[in-house]
């Protein structure tokens, strides 16, 4: 793997795509991505650890919040799958916040069980989501459009 590439892919991204769900993204474009996102936040919460403060990982991930749905749902087009697959691992957790919430008005302990349940659900969902990624895309145009770029040429 190119640090090069990896930089420049996360910098394109960001400047380029940064609110861009139309089209496709290729493994190689995704993952860059990923990996340049989690080195950032790493060095950023060992930052804030030092500086005793709480807010630069929180602003970090809030300023590429959309670059990263979008790069995400570019990546499900490219598997021929719609973006909206991604609330799949949105859903439960945010069932999972109401019933909390609900339960600690109400003061009710009767939705623990499920409160329980909600984070094995979620934990499923991203890890279909992962998988969906880490798939191939398709080799020809699809539903979403033609091949990213860094896509693998179809076969004759």
């Amino acid at each position: 793997m190119d640090p090069n590439a990896v930089v420049e892919t996360f910098r394109q991204t960001i400047t380029e795509h940064y609110v861009d769900f139309a089209g496709r993204c290729g493994r190689r474009t995704f993952w860059y991505y990923v990996a340049a996102y989690v080195v950032c936040y790493v060095v950023l919460a060992i930052v804030q650890s030092v500086l005793g403060t709480h807010a630069l990982t929180g602003l970090f991930s809030l300023a590429l919040l959309l670059p990263g749905l979008g790069i995400s749902v570019r990546r499900l087009h490219d598997t021929n799958r719609s973006g909206w697959w991604i609330l799949l691992g949105a859903v439960p957790g945010g069932l999972m916040a109401v019933i909390a919430a609900m339960a600690f008005i109400t003061g009710a302990n009767s939705a623990f069980g499920l409160a329980l349940l909600l984070p094995i659900v979620t934990l499923a969902a991203m890890a279909l989501l992962i998988y969906w990624y880490a798939q191939p895309g398709d080799t020809g145009g699809n539903l979403f459009g033609p091949p990213p770029a860094d896509a693998p040429a179809a076969p004759a």
